[in-house]
């Protein structure tokens, strides 16, 4: 195998000028984004990426049948509007591979038309998040009025920080290529997959596209990990109570 091998399922009529990307991260946010747009927008599979820089390891599916790990390309249409989506279980292994691999993303965008790139993530603060904030960087200063527009922060621009892994990548090397980045990041606080931040980035991101989706699936979701979390609430406040019980 190739440092990455991309294997397309068709190669006509697939171009478009946005690409959004939805690897795992922090919170799953990214990804739980790019899926629920693939589902609501009825998204075509068009590419598998396969990589010797992913996990070394291959899918048991439920008949007991093994796949090699992969990523995979999709297209969608809203409104007249393209989209590709790269999204998947696996981001890189090492270092060099993060490298290797968005290059070749890279390489698709061009080959596929795209003049811009969203970059979806999680932002960890560490704490549980009533209301999350999209927080936001672009690869080029003349995009922040259109993000702050459509909802997106940068509150937190002014401490400056880091974007590990392909979001980052994708918007570093992207403006290299002329290709316009932004990453979007929900609020989270990095301990558990949460869709309640998911669907505040879905907000600002839709409002981005110039489209409009249904919702209902991320913020049921976020309902049942409300209830999720409430449950674990009050189990360790029950537990506390007994220790200083004990104590007393």
């Amino acid at each position: 195998m190739d440092n990455v091998t991309v294997n397309f399922f068709r190669e006509d009529g697939i171009e478009a000028p946005v690409l959004i990307e939805g690897l795992p991260g922090i919170g799953h946010v990214g990804k739980l984004v790019a899926d629920h747009l693939i589902d609501e927008l009825g998204g075509e599979l068009v590419a598998e990426i396969y990589s010797l820089h992913f996990p070394p390891q291959v899918i048991v599916d439920e008949r007991g049948v093994t796949e090699l790990v992969c990523n995979e390309i999709y297209r969608c249409e809203k409104d007249g509007k393209a989209i590709l989506f790269l999204v998947g279980d696996f981001q890189s292994t090492s270092a060099e591979g993060h490298y290797i691999l968005t290059e070749s993303y890279l390489d698709i965008a061009e080959d596929l038309g795209v003049q811009r790139i969203y970059a979806l993530g999680g932002y960890g603060v560490g704490h549980l998040v009533e209301n999350p904030r999209v927080l936001s960087a672009v690869n080029m200063e003349q995009l922040r009025p259109e993000v702050e527009a459509a909802g997106g922060s940068f509150e937190n621009a002014g401490t400056g920080g880091v974007i590990v892994g392909a979001s980052g990548l994708l918007l570093g090397l992207g403006e290299v290529r002329g290709i316009e980045g932004i990453c979007l990041m929900g609020e989270t606080s990095g301990y558990i997959v949460d869709p309640k931040s998911a669907d505040s980035l879905l907000g600002v991101l839709c409002s981005l596209l110039g489209i409009e989706v249904d919702h209902t699936s991320l913020q049921e979701r976020a309902e049942d990990m409300e209830q999720a979390i409430e449950k674990i609430r009050e189990a360790e406040e029950a537990k506390s109570r007994e220790e200083l019980n004990y104590i007393g």
